[in-house]
């Protein structure tokens, strides 16, 4: 089972359905599909929810993110034992580690090993050898592909000890209200960093300096206009309208606001 969510984890972030709406939502239940149908064998119900839970949005850096899938394995496992199991927990936790995860992926694989075995790569390659793109390939990958390997059973067998002493001594809700509480941070961060909002906008005023518009927006609430369009967003993907409709929607109002000065 956990060989085949190691290889199935390759195609992650082959599919990404829905975009940024979805992320490698559809690329992780394919990853994540072994343990469901292990756990759920004679369970099709179950394993129907399962599969409802896990197409929620996902972005981890693909190198590491076999941890998460480990993990979220090992408490589906005990989901499927335990009937009065906390599913929230699950996708709490695996949200609350794509932050983690992917700044030490990164860090680690695109930011400090890709540039090493690059460098490599191009000396030798700069010597007029075909081998600079092979050694680039073999140093950047094997080390990738290792680590992808043993994180995903890292993942599994501490979450398959940790949270059967997490949930023995209830702490099962603790960490599912943190987990949670990380996720969320992790998401107003993302509206606060992405979603932007200046308004060149003023008030003459006679014998006085013209009343800016964002600065009162600014004293009310840093941000506001930003949060204001993400909660519409989030209200009308709750009531099931269309995401391209609601993209098409941004689209048209951007370039409005944009004809007007709005950034």
């Amino acid at each position: 089972m956990l060989n085949s969510i190691f290889l199935r984890s390759f195609t992650v972030f082959a599919s990404c359905a829905g975009g940024s709406v979805k992320a490698g939502a559809d690329g992780w239940l394919y990853s994540i599909q072994p343990a469901l149908d292990r756990y759920y064998k004679d369970r099709p119900d179950d394993r129907s929810d399962a599969m409802k839970r896990h197409t929620t949005w996902y972005n981890i850096t693909q190198n590491v993110g076999t941890f998460a899938m480990g993990l979220v394995a090992s408490m589906e496992r005990e989901n499927s034992t335990h009937s009065d199991f906390d599913t929230e927990s699950i996708d709490a936790i695996k949200v609350s580690l794509m932050g983690p995860m992917s700044g030490i992926g990164d860090a680690i694989f695109w930011g400090v090993l890709r540039v090493i075995a690059a460098g490599i790569g191009i000396n030798i390659a700069m010597t007029g050898s075909p081998l600079g793109a092979i050694v680039f390939l073999l140093i950047y990958n094997i080390p990738s592909i290792l680590c992808r390997y043993y994180m995903t059973y890292l993942g599994y067998n501490l979450g398959t000890s940790f949270i059967s002493q997490l949930y023995d001594g209830g702490l099962m809700k603790l960490i599912t209200k943190a987990t949670s509480t990380v996720g969320l941070i992790m998401v107003g961060a993302m509206t606060a960093a992405n979603v932007v909002f200046n308004s060149p906008l003023s008030i003459p005023v006679q014998d006085s300096d013209p009343v800016l518009v964002q600065t009162y927006l600014d004293a009310i609430f840093k941000g506001i206009v930003p949060l204001a369009i993400t909660l519409i967003c989030l209200r009308l993907l709750k009531k099931n309208v269309n995401v391209n409709l609601i993209l098409f929607g941004l689209m048209v109002f951007a370039f409005v606001l944009g004809l007007i000065g709005v950034m």
